[in-house]
């Protein structure tokens, strides 16, 4: 609850793990009161402890405290904490520090709000004994009405399209939403599967049946897309049904890239694009010869979660380092290391010329090297393609790689739809809006969340930075910004230590940053870019980082 906003804003975070993120935030606000008899009624139904001393803390300090054995951060602010919101420095979602509520992704819910009393310069913090355990609150959602026939057509099941219909039910929407997707189950965390094969598809939904179903979220699973005619506002399913909206959400995500050599339709040749496809891909693994084809973030992935899990990983790429062009040489060497001293086996600037195969099934890769790899298993992770085929003839623009082309508020060229996601073309703010897709579940979150505002006639842009982390033998690497086209990599720390921060350089700015077991100078990064600061080369080759505010 926020009791006076212009008062000292106190921030309390717990640190219990939420399904998003182990930086969960709960929000106090101070304030002086006597406590009446209504109040000390209620007192009973609290806990509260005296936890610091408010000359404790400065002005931006935070400080780790506990009420009834719950850890918390508290953290003071008498004017603003990075302006109005304060950002998880692990995964760069950001919270109102007014109102707990998310405005920066990844994640779906809000935090909730508590009271915190000073007296006597003595801080305490009150929490009511049913919300001891509550670590996020769900935003306020409205319910559709019966009799309302507009209809907000969601094609994709992801985040974006997630986000979107739950931005429109807290906006007042009480029209129908009807979400239709490829997936067997509704919208789930997709980044997982690669860093967990084996995980239970129960611990990566994103919302249950009943969640959806009490918010009239209509979603039709293992439906998909073939033509849509924005004339008639008409939709065609595979399965012929033909669905009519009056405005429409273009969310189809990208699909895994096919090796085109011969062999590539042997059994055993897998690609990673579905719940069923990650349990598979481990099943098949367990004890066998794998190959992994491509060093992109999905690629290492895969091979890091199988180094323990194979008899052997092989992993080819096409350039001397893993992530060499977005990461650079340096981070790409180290990555490599790490997953060698797992024994898996490296085979660079070579590529995959042929897939040889006894009674239909894989068993020995050809390089390009005249190198021969034994496998049982060939896992390509060589890249994506827009899911935009059934638009063809649509009169919906794409670009030259078949994205959707889309302006700052997410709407294509083609009235009443919009699109959002992986599947998009779009302007980036901190690239004076050079066009771009962006692959990132942060991103596509951001996307849906502009798309609903702009649907219910909420004039908003798109002005989120990119922020996503990878995930290698358990470490992270956490990146924000759009280092494309970067001259130059300025580094803190050491790489080859495993603890660094790396900037990239544009013309003497900063346009990326990159880090592991550097946090939070990510977070801190991206707030600084989203506040419109530039960052100069000049300040990265600073040695007192204080001006990071660390």
């Amino acid at each position: 609850m926020l009791l006076n906003a212009s008062r000292t804003l106190v921030i309390v975070c717990c640190l219990h793990r939420p399904t998003f993120s182990s930086f969960i935030k709960q929000f106090f606000t101070k304030e002086y009161i006597s406590m009446n008899n209504e109040d000390q009624g209620e007192a009973l139904e609290e806990v509260s402890g005296l936890v610091c001393q408010e000359d404790d803390l400065n002005d931006g300090q935070m400080k780790v405290v506990s009420v009834a054995d719950q850890k918390v951060l508290l953290v003071r602010t008498e004017g603003a904490l990075v302006g109005n919101r304060v950002r998880c420095p692990f995964h760069g979602a950001c919270f109102n520090i007014k109102t707990g509520d998310i405005e920066e992704y990844p994640g779906l819910d809000c935090l909730p709000c508590y009271k915190v009393n000073v007296q006597d310069g003595k801080v305490y913090v009150s929490i009511k004994k049913k919300a001891l355990k509550q670590t996020r609150r769900v935003k306020e959602m409205c319910n559709v009405l019966p009799n309302v026939t507009h209809t907000i057509l969601l094609i994709g099941g992801g985040p974006a399209a997630l986000v979107c219909a739950e931005t429109l039910r807290q906006n007042c929407y009480q029209g129908r939403i009807v979400m239709v997707t490829k997936d067997s189950s509704p919208p789930f965390d997709k980044p997982k599967l690669s860093k967990a094969m084996n995980v239970d598809i129960s611990n990566i939904v994103l919302r249950s049946n009943e969640f959806l179903q009490q918010y009239g979220i209509e979603v039709r699973i293992g439906q998909e897309a073939v033509t849509v005619n924005t004339r008639e506002k008409a939709v065609t399913m595979k399965d012929g049904a033909v669905l009519h909206y009056d405005q429409l959400l273009i969310s189809t995500g990208c699909r895994a890239r096919r090796l085109t050599c011969p062999g590539s339709d042997l059994k055993g040749v897998k690609l990673l694009e579905r719940y069923e496809d990650a349990k598979d891909i481990h099943a098949s693994c367990l004890g066998r010869k794998a190959v992994v084809v491509g060093t992109s973030f999905i690629g290492m992935e895969v091979a890091s979660y199988l180094a323990n899990k194979a008899s052997s990983v092989a992993i080819v790429g096409t350039t001397k380092y893993p992530f060499q062009q977005s990461l650079g040489s340096q981070i790409g060497q180290m990555t490599m290391q790490m997953l060698e001293e797992k024994n898996v086996k490296f085979y660079m600037n070579d590529s995959v010329t042929e897939i040889r195969g006894v009674n239909g099934s894989v068993k020995e890769v050809m390089l390009k090297s005249g190198t021969l790899l034994e496998a049982d298993v060939v896992i390509a992770g060589i890249g994506v393609i827009p899911n935009s085929d059934f638009l063809a003839g649509s009169e919906v623009d794409l670009d030259p790689r078949k994205a959707v082309v889309v302006d700052k508020f997410m709407r294509t060229n083609v009235a009443d739809v919009f699109s959002a996601g992986d599947v998009t073309s779009f302007p980036l703010t901190i690239r004076s809006d050079q066009r771009v897709s962006v692959g990132h579940w942060q991103m596509s979150q951001a996307h849906g969340r502009v798309a609903a505002l702009n649907m219910l006639n909420i004039p908003t842009k798109i002005e989120s930075i990119p922020f996503f982390w990878t995930v290698l033998l358990e470490k992270s690497i956490r990146y924000a910004g759009y280092g494309e086209g970067y001259t130059e990599i300025v580094f803190k720390g050491k790489v080859e230590e495993r603890k660094f921060l790396a900037f990239y350089i544009k013309d003497d700015t900063v346009v990326a940053v990159a880090s592991l077991m550097f946090d939070p100078a990510v977070a801190q990064l991206a707030e600084r870019m989203a506040a419109g600061q530039r960052i100069t080369k000049a300040q990265t080759q600073l040695e007192d980082l204080s001006w990071l505010q660390m």
